[in-house]
């Protein structure tokens, strides 16, 4: 196993999530902030994208351009076209508490998960050990069309979280936070999620937000350490980064995408950090490549 240290490269955040990288830059969402930004991979030039007062997370872009936008707290997904914001889908038929990750594909198709229950109120209800030891509700991980149309609802996800498409646009990696693992499907040509399976277990992790490799390898947040971890198809871990503050997502970036850019902040928990701006992202050179979407 090949071991890093990451180096903050930019401060302030309320809470970074959703980063990708998209035209020479990184972007990424900021919950509390409520707003999209984009930065420069030096860490500089943090520029507003678009405001989200609904609480940005999920980013993705159509074939045509537009971007998309995960709306938290009212559960649906917006399009941003030449400067004007619509609704793109809305989900929260689907959703028991906040929407929160997406990907979009090379060909349109979005994947969009939710919490599926209040998190925060839950641990601070429960406590951790309580919270360990009794399994959350699980929720649904919604399939929109290129249109905006609901055309799958997959059910039994615990926590549905980071994700990533390989290069080819037929298997689709999804974390699930609270299941302990990374679990893949197959893509079909509709666009729909069949042959669920396995990817890797995961032992003492709560995976969040992803990136994929040129060597079919996944780096992924642990959401309960200040590490990254790259795992291989499988389970068995090959590489670990170190950052100064718990990381909850991360992108595979830079001119030669072998700059993996983590948001990280001193807890996820909004009674703690949504008045504050101690999120980070920090940085660190890697040997493989990015691959893959996002």
């Amino acid at each position: 196993m090949k071991e890093y240290s990451a180096a903050v490269v930019r401060e302030g955040l309320g809470f970074g999530e959703g980063p990708r990288w998209h035209e020479g830059r990184l972007w990424y969402s900021d919950f509390y902030r409520h707003a999209i930004y984009s930065m420069a991979s030096d860490g500089s030039d943090e520029v507003l994208e678009h405001d989200v007062p609904t609480q940005p997370s999920g980013l993705g872009w159509l074939p045509d351009g537009d971007l998309l936008c995960v709306s938290m707290l009212d559960q649906k997904v917006l399009r941003f076209h030449d400067g004007a914001v619509s609704t793109f889908a809305d989900i929260s038929e689907h959703c028991e508490f906040w929407a929160n990750e997406m990907i979009v594909s090379t060909g349109g198709y979005s994947y969009v998960g939710n919490f599926g229950f209040d998190l925060d109120a839950r641990l601070a209800e429960l406590g951790i050990e309580r919270f360990i030891a009794e399994p959350p509700p699980t929720t649904n991980l919604v399939v929109l069309d290129p249109e905006g149309a609901v055309i799958q609802v997959v059910p039994d996800m615990a926590f549905p979280n980071g994700t990533v498409i390989t290069p080819d646009g037929a298997t689709l990696i999804i974390g699930e936070t609270f299941g302990s693992q990374l679990t893949a499907f197959d893509i079909q040509a509709d666009g729909t999620l069949t042959n669920r399976r396995v990817w890797a277990p995961l032992e003492m992790s709560a995976s969040d937000g992803m990136c994929l490799d040129a060597e079919g390898q996944i780096w992924f947040a642990n959401a309960v350490t200040r590490h990254c971890v790259r795992v291989r198809e499988g389970g068995e871990i090959t590489g670990l980064v170190t950052c100064s503050q718990t990381a909850f997502a991360c992108m595979l970036g830079g001119e030669d995408r072998r700059t993996l850019f983590i948001m990280t902040g001193t807890s996820s928990d909004r009674f703690e950090v949504a008045d504050k701006t101690l999120g980070r992202i920090e940085a660190v050179r890697v040997d493989v490549a990015g691959a893959g979407t996002p």
